[in-house]
């Protein structure tokens, strides 16, 4: 049997693959990287997005390759950011709708393998439109079988919970982006309790209300039109589909109609064949967003019918949520900041209200773009620092190996050659 030519050789190719992998695997950060250590109170999250795992359905390439690589991404991610917790903003299925249980739970269970020794950091995730699918087919009893496996996810797919003295709210958008079905009504519910709950904790100061109370006594009397919050003073809002941005001209903003600041529009909220909603008074004015003729929900265009053609038509034009469902988010949360995800790419955009609004890049190759994630502090301030963090191109991490195959077989063509 022929010797290595030069017993040290094994060791340089193992050596040149370890500091190959330390290499792909340090996320680019901009800004440089975040602080190691943070200042007392301050929070920490990793937001994540656009996973797209198989679960059960994944290849031996997705799961002996991808999964492997995935895997060495967020132990080095995790290692640099030092996060609190780590927050997926939808789409952590590729196809979530098509699965039943027991598939979901892979998709799960695959999830918690990437992330390995970090699986134990508190996690939050919220539902996109992989998950539950399109318009047309969007199902609450779906929806409510995969929230269920979901640690902080109601029945409807949102969810709030508090963490290091920083509050956030998770809603189901894609229940928003899509027309007239009683999912939607529930996540406005959501909305309607999270606006009463924080209006009166900003008055009573400890006053905590849980989300999970399904029957909502105590919130129907209480008129959230006149809104007490101040901007910015509500929760971190994580969506999975982006809000509305308004497009600028000569004259100024336009796009989304603005409000009296601490105020909402008197938009009933009347779902089909139901009574009006004990939030607005009977001889309230409709809101100028629907016209009088209209008995759709204020949170859907009137030109929008969201089923069957129609349903898919839309959501296959929609990247954001309409203009009308962002301004009366926007007036019922005053979120703190938002977070968002679905367009791929990265943005840090300033709402005409003043609102911040973060939209997360996929952290997938699937895409075709470069995956990449957030870091986001949050100080006792109220200050929010966010980094954006860039991975490397799969084809880089393609040629790495193969090159590194390439250098292996040369080496033991070369022993047998001596």
């Amino acid at each position: 049997m022929a010797a290595w030519p030069n017993p040290w050789l094994p060791l340089l190719l193992v050596a040149a693959l370890l500091a190959f992998e330390d290499w792909l695997s340090t996320p680019s950060c901009s800004g440089g990287e975040p602080a190691p250590d943070l200042a007392a109170g301050d929070l920490r999250a990793m937001m994540v997005a656009d996973l797209m795992l198989l679960g059960s359905d994944a290849t031996y390439a997705d799961r002996f390759f991808r999964d492997h690589v995935t895997s060495k991404l967020f132990t080095k991610s995790i290692q640099t950011t030092n996060p609190d917790m780590i927050i997926v903003l939808g789409d952590i299925s590729a196809r979530g709708s098509e699965h039943n249980e027991s598939k979901w739970i892979a998709v799960l269970e695959q999830f918690e393998g990437i992330l390995g020794q970090y699986s134990s950091l508190p996690l939050h995730i919220v539902l996109g439109d992989k998950d539950v699918g399109e318009c047309s087919s969007l199902d609450g009893k779906l929806v409510h079988r995969m929230a269920k496996h979901l640690p902080g996810l109601d029945s409807s797919g949102c969810g709030a919970f508090e963490f290091s003295n920083t509050s956030f709210v998770s809603l189901n958008a894609v229940a928003l982006l899509c027309g007239d079905n009683m999912l939607r009504f529930s996540v406005e519910k959501v909305m309607e309790k999270e606006s009463h709950h924080f209006q009166k904790k900003r008055l009573n100061g400890a006053y905590h209300s849980p989300l999970g109370s399904e029957n909502g006594e105590g919130v129907g009397a209480h008129s959230w039109r006149q809104n007490s919050m101040t901007l910015g003073s509500g929760p971190v809002l994580l969506l999975h589909i982006p809000l509305h941005k308004s497009q600028k001209s000569d004259t100024g903003v336009i796009g989304v109609p603005m409000f009296p600041d601490g105020t909402v529009s008197d938009h009933p909220l009347v779902p089909p064949s139901s009574k009006q909603s004990p939030l607005v008074p009977p001889s309230s004015k409709q809101s100028p967003l629907v016209p009088p003729s209209s008995k759709q929900s204020p949170l859907v265009p009137p030109s929008s019918k969201q089923s069957g053609v129609d349903g898919r038509r839309l959501y296959d034009q929609s990247h954001t949520l309409p203009a009308n469902s962002t301004q009366y988010i926007l007036q019922a949360l005053k979120p703190r900041i938002i977070f968002s995800a679905h367009a791929d790419s990265f943005s840090d955009y300033t709402h005409p209200d003043g609102t911040r609004e973060v939209t997360v890049p996929a952290m997938t190759w699937k895409k075709g773009g470069m995956p990449g994630f957030a870091i986001a502090t949050f100080g006792q301030k109220g200050v929010v620092s966010v980094n954006c963090c860039w991975l490397v191109q799969e084809w880089y991490i393609m040629t790495g190996y193969s090159v590194f195959l390439f250098l292996t077989a040369l080496a033991i063509r070369w022993s047998h050659w001596i």
